[in-house]
Parts: C-alpha cells; structure tokens; sequence
C-alpha cells in the first residue's frame, strides 16, 4: 500500500551543468536552496540585495544586479506589496518606517506575470541562453491569515503558469506542492510550524537534483560530496599524525579534483 502521493517533478529543456553561474532572488526558501548551490560549489549569488518576497521586489533585485546567470531561479514568496505613498513606487523593505507611509495591496496575476516577464527579458539581455526556473515558496505566511496566505499563492501560481506556458525560457519546480503533498506532515517545518525544516529542503534539494542535474553534474557531486566531508571534519585531536595524513590525503584528492574541474576554484 502506499500511503503518499508523488508529486511528478517534469525534466526542463536543459540541465544545470557543475560549477555553473546561477542567480537565486525571492523568499527565504530562495536563501535556503541557494546556500545549498553554493555548498556544492556551484557559482551561485543569492539574494544580492536580501529577501524578496514579491515578483516586484524580485525585478527591482536583477535590475540591480549585474548578474549574468545561464540559470535563474525565481522564488514566489507572496503577491502581497508596499507601495510609498509619497512616490507610489513599490518599496522592497519598509525599514521599520510608520505604516501610514505605506499602501498594502495584493498584485493580480496578471501584475505578477508581468514583473516576472520584464525580469526574464533584463536577464535575457545579458545572456541570450537563460533559463530561468519559477517556483513558489512553500513558507506560509501567519500574517495574512492561512486563507489570505494561500490565496496569495494561488496568484502566485496561476502568474508563474502563464509565463511557462507563453515564455519557453521558463519553467516551474513544484518545491510548493512537494512540502504540501507529499511532505504532509508538520515534523517536516520548523518549530515555528511555518518555515521548512532543514529534512524537507534536503529532500526538495534530491528531487530538483534528479530532475535538473546534468550526467556531469550528478557525477562531480558524488566526487566533491567526499571531499567535502573530509573537509568540514572536526578532529579530538588536530596535532595527531593521524589526522595530519588524513588531511594531507584530503589534500591531494582535492587538488585532483581541481585539475579535473578548473572552475573549482573560480
């Protein structure tokens, strides 16, 4: 019998190579996946200006950026926006101002997928070859009330379909549906019931790998992932022979390593 349902994670029209330039720009979840690229030594930036929610904020982040990726991913955290009253301009960060400087409103999809166009075509500019990967953040948001949130991220989603349905530049993870369906259970979040636990991430992590990863990818990972575990190693005694040679053995397969990926060091 089974007890769970798979969420079908479909292949993209390409792969995500080893060491490739990335860009990660959205919620915390993009910080979270992003930091996980960077560990496995993939040229990623993540988050350059901070935390961003709305697909506003996330134009504003690449069109800041000089940022050239092969690869993007957009995070959706919520279509809830600030706008200054003063300027009418969507702010990214209020900076603990008074609220009645501010407007709050919620994007329509419509909005949604129109920030996210322009944000592909900036990128798009720098790199003719992009791909940029849309996913909505599965952190759920208390503030609006569990309804208010999900309504939020169905506006998400229905502005992050209409683009991967008209852009072939883009494509959708479903990191949203995999924590909700088949991770259905609140030991896979945080003590704060909201965020996903660090279990939950690595196993988003093992379906985006199965699903993007290139042959040359999965095979530099299952080389570096060794390595990286002799190097993050934390010895009872660091003065022994033992560990010296263990270390100067870890050494020498990183410099083969090295030689065998350049980019390694880039």
């Amino acid at each position: 019998m089974d007890f769970r349902t798979i969420v079908d994670v479909s292949r993209p029209g390409f792969e995500i190579e080893p060491m490739e330039r990335m860009l990660f720009v959205g919620s915390c979840f993009a910080d979270s996946i992003g930091r996980r690229f960077r560990e496995e030594k993939f040229r990623a930036e993540v988050n350059p200006f901070g935390v961003m929610y709305n697909p506003a904020s996330i134009l504003h982040t690449v069109e800041r950026t000089d940022c050239a990726p092969r690869v993007a991913f957009f995070t959706l955290g919520t279509n809830r926006v600030y706008i200054l009253n003063s300027t009418g301009e969507i702010v990214d960060n209020c900076r603990k101002r008074p609220q009645r400087l501010f407007t709050e409103r919620g994007l329509t999809a419509d909005e949604c997928a129109g920030y996210l166009r322009r944000a592909v075509d900036t990128l798009a500019g720098r790199d003719p070859q992009v791909r940029v990967v849309l996913t909505v953040s599965p952190i759920r948001y208390a503030k609006y009330g569990y309804h208010g949130s999900q309504l939020s991220k169905a506006v998400l989603m229905l502005a992050a379909d209409r683009l991967v349905r008209e852009d072939s530049r883009c494509t959708y993870f479903p990191a949203y549906e995999i924590v909700l369906d088949e991770l259905r259970d609140y030991r896979f979040y945080s003590p704060d019931m909201l965020h996903p636990s660090q279990q939950a991430v690595d196993y988003i992590w093992e379906r985006l790998s199965e699903a993007y990863f290139s042959a040359a990818a999965k095979r530099f990972l299952s080389e570096w992932r060794p390595v990286k575990e002799a190097l993050g190693h934390r010895p009872f005694n660091p003065d022994s022979d033992d560990y010296k040679a263990f270390m100067a053995a870890t050494r020498e397969k990183l410099a083969a390593l090295k030689a065998r990926y350049p980019l390694l060091d880039a």
